[in-house]
């Protein structure tokens, strides 16, 4: 179980280290109606990060299973060098363009502003001009669901927890935890807003002027951690390696 948790930490980190998503948040924390939209958007990233976590876990164990750590099945290894070296280009992808889409992003306060800087969320948001309670829940899903890179991480996450060949409720237990530890972050901001109101916009472009000058380069560390971490097991794991 140690093992498994020193596994899973640098994938957590991985999702938790997403600056597009804080930033869209702050814009609709910022936004009008911001204590009805807030909760909505987190509703939809809790949705869709409980949602890719679970449905990879379930998937991965249909067929011929995932087999175990120190034996996986046959595909795995391939599996994990195809989301490293996806990993890997992200991380240089967003070492190199961070600063110019943080900086869309420290700046957007409508769903098509949102849209420009996030280029992987639908085109039905530049239509609109402000924020509604149903975008925002669609903001918050898309955010996580359209994005590879977190997708990714749910991937990788489901998999460590298959191949670790854990008793009940051990699975179900490492992944509620990684899937709330996934949703505090983002709650944090929520759960301020409900609290202060609008006292609270002051911290929110703190946060976003921090997330613009800092989140990138260290979100590009995280996911290069990761890939090179899923690329070493894959060649470990390759027989003719």
């Amino acid at each position: 179980m140690i093992s498994l948790t020193w596994d899973l930490l640098p994938v957590l980190l991985g999702v938790i280290a997403s600056p597009l998503a804080v930033m869209a948040l702050v814009a609709v924390l910022l936004s009008a109606r911001a204590r009805r939209n807030g909760p909505l958007y987190l509703l939809g990233w809790s949705l869709a990060v409980g949602i890719a976590v679970l449905a990879a876990y379930g998937l991965l164990g249909l067929a011929d299973g995932t087999g175990r750590a120190d034996h996986p099945a046959p595909w795995v290894p391939f599996a994990r060098l195809v989301l490293g070296v996806l990993l890997g280009v992200a991380a240089v992808w967003t070492h190199r363009r961070s600063r110019a889409k943080l900086a869309l992003m420290a700046a957007a306060t409508t769903p098509e502003e949102v849209t420009a800087a996030a280029p992987q969320l639908p085109g039905w948001l530049r239509s609109v001009e402000s924020f509604t309670p149903g975008r925002s829940f669609a903001l918050g899903l898309g955010i996580f669901l359209l994005n590879p890179v977190n997708m990714s991480c749910a991937i990788i996450a489901a998999l460590d927890v298959r191949l670790a060949d854990l008793s009940a409720p051990a699975p179900a237990v490492f992944l509620t935890v990684f899937i709330v530890l996934s949703i505090v972050p983002m709650a944090v901001p929520v759960l301020l807003v409900l609290r202060l109101g609008s006292a609270a916009a002051p911290v929110l472009d703190r946060i976003r002027s921090w997330i613009a000058a800092h989140n990138g380069t260290l979100s590009a560390v995280m996911l290069a951690i990761v890939g090179f971490g899923q690329i070493q097991k894959a060649l470990a794991a390759l027989p003719w390696v």
